[in-house]
């Protein structure tokens, strides 16, 4: 008797939508506040008159 195969991991991930909401939250957070934190870096300073 073969024990039952187990579903890949790719598809248990996919088919789990409470994770994919979180991801669907957290990844853009995290990029789009590095992607403001480099911007805020690269801006040279204003010239005052």
């Amino acid at each position: 008797m073969t024990p039952p195969e187990k579903d890949p991991l790719i598809k248990r991930l996919m088919d789990n939508p409470w994770l994919l909401l979180v991801l669907g939250v957290v990844i853009p957070l995290l990029s789009y506040t590095l992607w403001g934190w480099i911007e805020l870096y690269n801006v040279t300073p204003a010239q005052l008159p």
